[in-house]
């Protein structure tokens, strides 16, 4: 038999990994009826306990990007002096988007910015709240996320392509343990690695069923029920293996592309539909909003209860998500970035997913504000009730809204299939100690998987139940997350020096 086809499963990953996970998935299906009261108090009892921590780590994973950029260490290349990179700068501009948080957009890119006017975190008088609204949505998609997804994946393209290490998270701590990488605590580094890259995108998988489940009810009238959505789950990922056995430069990256052609269509069709000189304008100032309070926002944690209830429900479960997702989306990003400059793959990093994600929430948020002024609009009341709905209850208000729709659907089916696949090529890299080519099959087990997970979190808890997993399996990895930064700068600060 050939080694391409021989198990490449690294047990003392794998099995602790499948073992947390099911026992996640047993205590779900057990638990009935008193899930959601499980969810519930588990979920306050984190962010009690570890909200702070949370915020404080992301604002200094930001810093520490953007210093690396400005810092001589930029110069240096992922690879040998004269490596070129693989993928082009289009190609890797849509796998950087598609697989970092395409389905969030779609799924809050109309709903937050009402539901924070209906209920703002502050007021102030300088801006409208309607300016808060946005200010505060750019604030949970803006350069925090993509500065901890940048500070993971030029660890891994570091240790990777200039040192030779496989492409693990254990190998992101050689600079700072040296050989103990390859024992017990490289073990463990990978194995919460795996749990948090399942979970993250089990979250993200289950918000975009739940918005696939709209649409269709929207569309032809579709059961809103949780066999239904396990349906779609099980269609969607059946989907997600298809495209995760051709392989990164093929399926991913042709799925990637197609899905930017749709999200395209969208986006423009919002923007010359909508009221597009608010859009245009609202751009710019967003922006500068947004920057005027980044500061007050990187360390705000809340005075009162009630402030930090919102924070709780908003920033704290955002940075946890955005931690879940951090190995997959870190490594997704160091399988595309060889040949790249440290400086060249931060700014791209940090600058181009931004800008677009603030160009998404600009045209689709400032459409919602605005609609929410047109007499008879039913916006505020789906974000308050059915907040899945939000995105097609806008789009119904426009002309050809039956085909929007159906565009939004297919988009956030292709944005499920990309991030699936692309998180089974990650964890299987996980699983196997970094093996390129590991067997088709250890692939279509990790889809499978996900698709598992998320299903069993739905129908357990729902919204919350995903909400939840996310905060839980983000904590112990935030801390892997900071010391991989320090082990990074440590590595860069060497190569300069020697002059590698």
């Amino acid at each position: 038999m050939s080694s391409a086809k021989q198990s490449t499963i690294r047990w003392q990953v794998t099995g602790p990994a499948l073992i947390v996970l099911l026992a996640l998935m047993g205590s779900s299906l057990m638990s009935g009826d008193s899930a959601a009261s499980f969810f519930n108090e588990l979920q306050g009892a984190i962010v009690s306990q570890a909200g702070s921590f949370y915020i404080f780590s992301l604002t200094a994973l930001l810093v520490a990007a953007a210093g690396l950029a400005l810092s001589p260490a930029g110069k240096l290349r992922l690879g040998p002096a004269d490596a070129k990179p693989t993928f082009s700068s289009l190609s890797w501009f849509s796998m950087l988007f598609s697989a970092g948080m395409g389905i969030g957009l779609l799924f809050y890119g109309v709903a937050e910015p009402v539901y924070h006017l209906e209920s703002p975190p502050y007021e102030t008088d300088v801006l409208s709240p309607e300016a808060i609204a946005m200010r505060v949505t750019f604030f949970h998609w803006g350069l925090h996320p993509w500065a901890l997804y940048a500070m993971v994946g030029l660890a891994l393209s570091f240790v990777a392509y200039r040192h030779n290490l496989p492409l693990t998270l254990r190998s992101t701590l050689y600079p700072l343990l040296k050989e103990r990488i390859k024992g017990p605590i490289g073990d463990t580094i990978d194995t919460l690695a795996v749990i948090s890259t399942l979970i993250g995108v089990a979250t993200s998988l289950g918000l975009g069923v739940l918005q696939v489940n709209a649409g269709l009810t929207f569309l032809v009238d579709a059961p809103d029920a949780r066999w239904f959505q396990t349906l779609l789950i099980g269609i969607i990922t059946s989907l997600a293996t298809f495209s995760v056995v051709s392989g990164l430069s093929s399926g991913v990256r042709r799925l990637s592309e197609l899905n930017m052609v749709l999200a395209a269509i969208l986006l423009l069709s919002v923007l010359l539909l909508g009221p597009t000189s608010n859009i245009l304008v609202g751009y710019v100032e967003n922006i500068g909003h947004y920057l005027s309070g980044l500061v007050h926002h990187a360390t705000w944690v809340g005075e009162s209860e009630a402030e930090r209830n919102w924070l709780s429900g908003w920033t704290i479960f955002y940075w946890a998500w955005w931690i879940a997702w951090a190995p997959f989306v870190g490594m997704f990003i160091a399988k595309i970035s060889y040949g790249r400059t440290v400086r060249e793959f931060l700014v791209a990093v940090l600058m181009v997913p931004t800008l677009v994600g603030f160009a998404w929430l600009t045209i689709f948020g400032e459409a919602a504000l605005f609609d929410l002024t047109r007499e008879g609009s039913a916006l505020k009341e789906a974000v308050n009730t059915a907040m899945p709905t939000a995105l097609f209850t806008l789009l119904q208000s426009y002309p050809l809204g039956g085909l929007l729709s159906a565009i939004a659907v297919a988009s956030i089916v292709l944005f499920f299939v990309t991030s699936s696949d692309s998180a089974s090529l990650v964890i299987d890299s996980l699983a196997t100690g970094g093996n390129p080519n590991p067997p088709v099959h250890q692939k279509i087990g990790w889809a499978v998987l996900e698709g598992v997970v998320a299903a069993v979190l739905l129908y357990a808890g729902g919204l919350k139940a995903l909400q939840t997993a996310s905060l839980t399996s983000a904590l112990p990895f935030c801390f892997v997350i900071l010391f991989m930064s320090i082990s990074l700068v440590i590595g860069l600060y060497r190569d300069v020096k020697s002059g590698a």
